[in-house]
Formats: structure tokens, sequence, C-alpha cells
């Protein structure tokens, strides 16, 4: 694909700006998430702006708001989002998570995130990638955004959190430290019988069972077929679905 646009089939991302992409993690999030009963949503960490307008094209009434600290960044998902079919019903703000509590927004029915995870990793030479990659070790840390949802979601709220099973299994701790805990997990694999690679889950305040699924990308037999479960879930957002 272009590295400076994405074209879905009912938005286009433009990508110029933001140090980090679109990518098949944040597509399987936005259209994996759960939305039942979802009234005011929020995106922590919208980069792009692509889970608030993928769950935008999901939910026809949903409001949604969307933080993103990288000012290039916001601005670019603000100007996807004003040129997308769902202007009036998405906002984003060019702030730290910290900043925009301080704002004391009103309560949410979900929060979805794609936290950065690359706690261990070299740090690029490039700044907004930089921020992009280690905003989780520096200003959102996985006891942060735990805490933020803790405060900011309604009883019944769900947090919905994609990572890979090891950086899930630490922020499970620090979400069970204030009583949220899983009620869903979606793992996904490459293909049948590989390790998980991610883990999509959904917390809500005092949950006491898990249901698990899993999702393949890839068929067994090829490494560029999509799984008809792929297929499935994202025919409604890749032209070449």
């Amino acid at each position: 694909m272009p590295n400076d646009y994405f074209q879905f089939k009912q938005f286009r991302i433009e990508q110029g700006h933001c140090a980090m992409k679109v990518s098949t993690d944040a597509c399987l999030l936005g259209a994996a998430a759960d939305l039942n009963g979802a009234t005011r949503l929020l995106d922590i960490g919208t980069g792009t702006g692509l889970l608030a307008l993928m769950t935008a094209q999901r939910h026809p009434t949903v409001d949604i708001e969307a933080v993103e600290i990288d000012a290039a960044a916001a601005t670019q998902a603000a100007a996807n989002a004003a040129a997308s079919p769902w202007a009036g019903r998405i906002q984003v703000h060019g702030l730290s998570l910290a900043e925009y509590a301080a704002r004391a927004p009103l309560p949410f029915s979900h929060i979805i995130c794609n936290p950065p995870f690359f706690r261990q990793s070299l740090r690029s030479p490039d700044a907004a990638r930089t921020t992009a990659r280690h905003e989780a070790a520096d200003t959102l840390s996985f006891e942060t955004l735990a805490a933020f949802a803790a405060r900011f979601l309604q009883p019944d709220g769900l947090l919905t959190v994609l990572l890979p099973p090891l950086e899930m299994q630490a922020f499970e701790r620090a979400a069970a430290a204030l009583h949220w805990h899983p009620a869903t997990r979606l793992q996904v694999r490459h293909r049948p019988g590989s390790r998980p690679l991610r883990h999509i889950t959904g917390f809500r305040q005092g949950a006491k069972q898990v249901v698990e699924t899993e999702l393949t990308i890839r068929t067994a037999s090829s490494e560029t077929d999509y799984s008809p479960e792929f297929r499935a879930l994202l025919s409604g957002f890749y032209l070449a679905l």
C-alpha cells in the first residue's frame, strides 16, 4: 500500500504525518471490539484516527472522542474524521491522557485502546515515532490507562485493549488492582496452530469469567490467503475483501 494513505471501503486514512501507520493489529481491534450498548466511546492514542472511524462505521449512533498526544498525528486524525461520512460524531483532542483527564470528561460506555508496547526496544531517531512507540513507558503506562478507565468508564462500561500475550498479562495485573477483569479474550494467530500473536481483551468491572475465542489471519495452506473468519470480520472495510 502507499505509505501516505490507506483507502478503505467507506473512508480514507491519510497518514503521511503520523508516526504509526495503519496496521493489521489496529484493523482487527476496530472490527472486533464489542460495541453492544455503546453510546459514548473514547479512542485513546488514536494516531491516524483509524479506530474512531471504524467504530463510527460499525455503530450508527455512538458519539466518539479520540485523544492523541502527538500534535501532527492529532491534526491528521481530525482531518481524516472531517473528511469521513461521520464527521459530526467524532471529536479529536490533541492532548496527553493526563491533560484530557484534567478536563473531567463525562463517563464513557466504551474505551478502546491499542497501547504502545515497545517498552524494551531501542528508541528510534525519529522523534514522532519514538513518542508513538514508547508512550507506554513515558506517559501512558498500563497502570495509567487502567486507572483512567476505572475513573471514567460507566460502572457497566467496557474497556477493550489489544496487546501481545505477555504484555496483556502485565496489563491484566494493573487492571485487576482496580477490580477490572477480562470478560472476553480473542486470541489472534497468524495461521491455525501457531502461537497467539495478539490478544484483544474486553475488561469489565468485577468480571468473574472470560469468554475465549480465536481468529487466524491466514489459511493453513497459504501465506497469502486470508482465512474465512478474517475475511468475514474485515469485509466491511478492506477493498480487497
